[in-house]
């Protein structure tokens, strides 16, 4: 994916910290007649799931990022829309009518009360944590290595690349740049590029050996090239400092929002406690078994880090 959207949605560095400082449109703030203080969000979200269930919809925010949640003609499709229609439907809430907005835009949205979740894949991560609430985790984001057909160099993760001296390609300024230089590639043998696509030719141009990259983006970027001659490795988890790099994501709520989150989040551990179930519903988007969550990961921990 692009260097901001990959930033945005995986990346634990400046991306997190922008949003911070994003200002809300006078109108929206306005627009809630009761809101909590500074925030623009409603004070009464304690309430917000009945209010669901008498409308019969939900609203969702999501950014237009394929496999996470986008639009196929008509249709809301990917990981994060498909998940919570299901989720819905079980709540008794029938509808989802989407808000398309930029991914930097998505939570000073649900703060000014534009929509009720968040349905975008967002990385979990300290920073978001001290402005929304998240579910548990959706999904995991193992990295891969896309590599040419046949995989001639004979790689498997980012140790085998630092060990075979091999060049790998990252997108510009994304985290896996940092789990390279973890694995202890050099400098030299990573090669920064612009856009998922550029990592792709780049490869059948024989100008890289290999593209890191999360196993799911690398499937759907295979999947959307089905003529180009590569293959996409098995996912392994990077560690940096002895730490696994699961990069997880899932829904956000506003802060007030809890009994509707925790709500969501007992029907959400119905889909992740059944692999076949998680990947009957979205593996159609490249997820499979290797990206459910383990129970052991909880949001209270990602939010500590």
């Amino acid at each position: 994916m692009p260097q901001r959207k990959a930033l945005s949605r995986r990346g634990f560095f400046s991306r997190t910290t922008l949003l911070g400082g994003a200002v809300l449109a006078p109108g929206l703030v306005a627009a809630c007649s009761r809101t909590q203080v500074g925030t623009g969000a409603p004070s009464d979200d304690g309430k917000l799931l009945d209010k669901l269930h008498a409308q019969g919809y939900v609203r969702i925010g999501f950014a237009g990022e394929a496999p996470y949640g986008f639009k196929d003609g008509n249709r809301l499709a990917g990981e994060a829309p498909t998940l919570h229609r299901e989720i819905f439907s079980a709540l008794g809430v029938a509808e989802m009518r989407p808000t398309l907005t930029d991914f930097g835009a998505l939570i000073p949205g649900l703060l000014a009360d534009r929509f009720d979740v968040v349905s975008a894949g967002m990385a979990i991560t300290p920073e978001r944590c001290a402005k929304v609430a998240f579910s548990e985790p959706e999904f995991v984001s193992p990295t891969a290595l896309m590599v040419p057909k046949g995989n001639p160099k004979g790689l498997s993760d980012l140790k085998s690349v630092a060990s075979t001296g091999v060049t790998v390609g990252v997108l510009t300024a994304a985290v896996e740049a940092t789990y390279a230089k973890g694995a202890g590639v050099g400098g030299s043998s990573v090669k920064s590029l612009a856009k998922q696509q550029d990592g792709l030719d780049a490869l059948v141009a024989g100008r890289i050996d290999a593209f890191a990259l999360t196993g799911i983006s690398l499937r759907w970027l295979a999947k959307t090239n089905a003529e180009a001659p590569v293959e996409v490795l098995e996912p392994f988890v990077p560690e940096l400092n002895g730490t696994p790099q699961y990069s997880p994501g899932g829904a956000v709520f506003r802060p007030g929002s809890t009994a509707l989150r925790d709500a969501f989040n007992g029907e959400l551990a119905k889909i992740t406690g059944d692999p076949d179930r998680y990947v009957a519903l979205i593996g159609q988007y490249g997820f499979t078994a290797r990206e459910v969550p383990p129970p052991t990961l909880r949001t209270i921990d990602l939010c500590a880090v």
